[in-house]
């Protein structure tokens, strides 16, 4: 042990009086930092913790590389090393105590660093410190250790600078410490994948940025402690004393086995694609942090309160403040202004009736293809958030699928609106819902029946499968009532049924709603406790009884008025609502043309289909809105003509319309929906401590209603959205 210790010790004085190691681990570092931080405008928010993690893998590699490289061969030239055999030591101590000391002199270059992101550019401190300082030791003992197989493997200087600058430029370039990886293209990425350094920017943007745990980025440093392990072991094997003492050429392919474990963690991350959806979301953090000030705006807080005039702060995704007035200066708060007079913020739309599973057009074809049907629905959320809707509830669609899609744009990987979902729709045999399946073939019906529907038979099986779907990731359960009408029937679903499901229901935590047509089914809903009534009563007048209940009970109604307008409307030969700006512009350009198409072809037949009684329907909406009930909007987007996106716009419109006002749609498309989907804590209000998940839109929509469609600045989780490149994934760009 003694011999380790007086090495390490020596080792520091040595490295001490080393000028090109003090150069790469010191100086080097905190030139990349200044030139970083500058250029990336760090004061502005989170951009700076991207550049401590970049300018700390810069440390590394130069403490590794040259300090440790370069330093063993200069010391074998210059025959120190062969005055420590003669002392008398062996290779390890030697190899050992390089690595300690690459360690201890890399700790004050770091905590500097650090230090000087926080007070010079305001980075908080780390919070995940313990994690950060042992990924980080890892990672320099790691370089150190490749290092020390590089010294063990060269003959001269020469070749040593020759075989530390192939690696250190690639890794340096290619690793998204001078360059953004998501910029790269994709084959240029899974290359990446392969060198040490990449997975060590991963890594700590991912404690930094993230305040992701060392278990999170486990494969990462599993793979360095591997490479300590194996590439020590060689440098002990391979170690030469002497300058004369030369290795043959083949003798270098021993660098190659000590990055062997970077190398299989590089092809499972090829494989997997792991990196590059990390780095997808990672770089959507960074987006997310960055500091705006919007100024000048009329701001509609969601309760229905306005500021005539005013400003708000966003910091690292959340609204920070809210000023009456012009606010400050945006210097004095570190943020980028957007000047926005004349203008209106209001919270982000939430529609809280879709069906992705339907694309809400009428396609030339009808593909089976799994990943083109998943591909399709990340284009539907992506399409929402174009038009403004920053979350939707999905009701009745493929468990699954929801499932993935959910993790897909909850992690920022895939740009979308925030999607909660019910999982399978509870109705029963032969009940409403079943319909759609009538032709499917008998080997997939059951499958996709177990994915999108659930048919209790009893109280107690019904409260069996609602608890079975809470640890699914379900944020709501939605039950069928309606039993039809005229030339269209179903059977109903047995009310002691439904009371098994209300059951579940409660004991799991989730709220309710239940889809009914006429006001019988209103009263069962409402004798069960249901949280939420869908579509209301299509064939006869709500009672007064049933409002006054609802209103006092806060039982929200979702009239979902606009597929009834737009069926009613087809039936009447009239297209419009495809015609409107934000279907042209969100919609797939195919999608859209031949829907057209098809329905110009079909002219007159629509009328086959059944007719809704607008003046009742609309007459129901203006006496419960009258009785107090509170309202939320809901599209039923997904049937036809409604094309994923926008529809929430016209069923704010028709709201008016109907004799609400304008500041009852607005609550209703934002606080009401939020307060239904139960994350009222945090969306749906334009307040200090909320998500900035926002609109700017031109013009006053509290006096005109339509104004929300024009001129959409969208933010979303404190990201100032681009909109033109929601779609950039995707075959189909949107209409013009």
């Amino acid at each position: 042990m003694n011999k380790y210790i007086v090495n390490i010790l020596t080792n520091l004085k040595l490295t001490s009086r080393d000028r090109m190691a003090l150069f790469f681990g010191y100086a080097f570092p905190l030139v990349f930092f200044f030139i970083f931080a500058q250029a990336n405008g760090s004061g502005l928010g989170g951009a700076i913790s991207v550049v401590v993690s970049s300018v700390l893998i810069i440390g590394v590699l130069g403490n590794g590389l040259f300090g440790a490289g370069i330093r063993a061969v200069s010391d074998r030239e210059a025959g120190i090393l062969r005055r420590y055999k003669v002392a008398p030591t062996t290779a390890a101590p030697i190899v050992v105590s390089s690595l300690v000391t690459g360690c201890v002199n890399y700790v004050p270059s770091a905590t500097l660093i650090v230090v000087l992101a926080h007070f010079v550019y305001g980075m908080p401190w780390p919070e995940r410190w313990l994690s950060l300082i042992l990924f980080m030791i890892f990672a320099v003992m790691a370089f150190r250790a490749l290092g020390m197989i590089v010294a063990s493997v060269v003959n001269s200087m020469q070749e040593s600078q020759i075989v530390i600058q192939m690696l250190y430029l690639p890794m340096l370039f290619l690793s998204g410490a001078t360059f953004p990886v998501e910029a790269m293209p994709v084959w240029l990425q899974k290359v990446a994948g392969f060198l040490p350094a990449s997975h060590l920017k991963i890594g700590l943007d991912g404690i930094l940025v993230k305040n992701e745990t060392l278990l999170e980025n486990r494969t990462a440093l599993v793979a360095m402690i591997a490479t300590i392990a194996l590439a020590s072991f060689l440098a002990v094997k391979l170690f030469r004393w002497e300058k004369e003492d030369k290795i043959k050429t083949s003798g270098k392919l021993w660098l190659l086995a000590s990055l062997v474990p970077f190398m299989v963690l590089g092809a499972y991350q090829v494989k997997s694609e792991g990196n590059i959806a990390k780095n997808k979301q990672l770089s959507r953090s960074l987006r997310r942090s960055h500091n705006w000030l919007i100024r000048g705006a009329r701001i509609f807080t969601g309760d229905g309160k306005v500021i005539a005039k005013g400003a708000v702060l966003i910091k690292n995704g959340k609204i920070a403040q809210i000023w009456e007035g012009d606010g400050p200066e945006p210097k004095s708060v570190q943020a980028d202004a957007i000047e926005a007079y004349g203008k209106t913020i209001i919270p982000g739309l939430i529609d809280t009736h879709v069906h992705l599973g339907a694309p809400g057009g009428i396609p030339d074809k009808y593909g089976t293809d799994a990943k083109a049907y998943r591909k399709s629905v990340a284009r539907e959320l992506a399409a929402y958030l174009y038009s403004g809707v920053t979350a939707v509830k999905s009701v009745g669609d493929s468990l699954d699928l929801m499932q993935d899609m959910a993790k897909l744009t909850g992690s920022g990987e895939k740009l979308g609106a925030e999607l909660f979902y019910v999982g399978p729709m509870f109705t029963t045999e032969g009940g409403h819902g079943t319909e759609f399946f009538k032709n499917v073939p008998e080997f997939m019906k059951k499958q996709i029946e177990g994915s999108m529907l659930r048919l209790p038979k009893t109280r107690e099986e019904a409260t069996r499968m609602v608890v079975e779907l809470k640890p699914q990731g379900v944020t709501g359960i939605k039950a069928i009532l309606e039993a039809g009408g005229g030339s269209f029937h179903f059977n109903r679903m047995d009310t002691l049924v439904l009371a098994g499901i209300a059951d579940g229901a409660k004991a799991s935590g989730l709220p309710l709603v239940v889809h009914t047509g006429d006001d019988t089914d209103i009263d069962d809903a409402l004798k069960v406790g249901a949280s939420g009534i869908e579509h209301g009563s299509i064939r006869d007048k709500i009672s007064d009884a049933h409002l006054a209940l609802m209103a006092g009970r806060h039982v929200f109604f979702a009239p979902t008025i606009t597929v009834v307008d737009s069926i009613n409307a087809l039936r009447a030969g009239n297209m419009d609502i495809l015609s409107r700006p934000l279907f042209e512009q969100s919609a797939p350009r195919g999608l859209l043309d031949a829907t057209r198409k098809a329905l110009a072809k079909n002219a007159g037949n629509e009328k086959k289909g059944p007719a809704f009684d607008q003046e009742m329907i609309v007459s129901n909406l203006r006496r419960a809105a009258a009785a107090g009930v509170p309202i939320v909007t809901g599209t039923d987007s997904g049937n036809v003509p409604l094309i994923h996106g926008p529809a929430v716009h016209r069923e704010m419109q028709l709201l008016v319309a109907a004799g609400l006002t304008p500041t009852q749609a607005l609550i209703a498309a934002t606080s009401n929906g939020a307060q239904l989907l139960g994350v009222s804590n945090r969306i749906g209000y334009i307040k200090a401590g909320y998500e900035a998940t926002l609109l700017i839109v031109d013009g006053n929509p509290l006096e005109d209603i339509s104004a929300t469609e024009r001129g959409l600045i969208v933010f979303f989780k404190g990201e100032r959205v681009s909109r033109g490149d929601l779609f950039d994934d995707d075959n189909e760009a949107p209409s013009k």
